[in-house]
């Protein structure tokens, strides 16, 4: 089997993206493209998590529901949610509703207003783990690396919660932090051409 299909336009990309039609655009335009932004930073962590056990598809078919759900990903808004809330999401059927990952996205975001308040930005902190080279040696082979298990073991001793070195890998391909794209994809340049002009936060 090969790594690419053939796109729309004739170009080949990584066969992942032909497996729902929503993946083609999610592929082409965001995943792997840098991010310094930290409200999309701490979305993606947030759905990385609920995606644990499921499959990105249906994340991403939920993924504005999700954004109403949780005021965009605010942090501050997110961390003054209550016991209310919580109620509030379990009954919103728009949503997963998985008690345990609802009351994580509410306690990692009071853990990332601390992270924050310490390092300056969330971005910051991230990017400090982006690997060496930019990209790890096998595209798509793996589901953790030894930078995704350092990540997850430095966001859960800080009281992160649902952030294990595989949900963290996930976040790292799809945030920009290594390049997964395989060779033949046509978009892995466009991606790589984007990684050499992102200015690293806290640089």
């Amino acid at each position: 089997m090969t790594e690419t299909i053939a796109g729309p336009d004739g170009r080949p990309r990584c066969r992942w993206c032909g497996a729902a039609p929503e993946f083609l655009g999610y592929h082409d335009t965001e995943w792997g493209f840098p991010v310094a932004d930290d409200r999309r930073l701490f979305e993606k962590l947030c759905l990385e998590s609920f995606q644990s056990g499921l499959s990105w598809r249906t994340i991403l078919a939920k993924r504005e529901n999700f954004r109403a759900a949780f005021h965009g990903f605010d942090v501050d808004r997110v961390a003054r949610f209550t016991a209310d809330d919580v109620a509030r999401l379990l009954r919103d059927e728009g949503i997963v509703r998985h008690r345990g990952k609802i009351e994580a996205v509410i306690n990692n975001a009071r853990r990332a207003q601390e992270l924050i308040a310490r390092e300056g930005s969330l971005a910051a902190f991230i990017w400090r783990y982006e690997p060496d080279g930019g990209q790890l040696a096998a595209p798509q082979s793996a589901s953790t690396s030894t930078v995704s298990k350092a990540l997850s073991k430095e966001l859960k001793k800080q009281g992160w919660t649902f952030v294990g070195p595989t949900t963290v890998y996930a976040f790292m391909q799809a945030m920009g932090l290594i390049n997964d794209h395989v060779e033949a994809c046509a978009i892995r340049a466009e991606v790589e051409q984007a990684r050499r002009s992102f200015r690293r936060p806290g640089r």
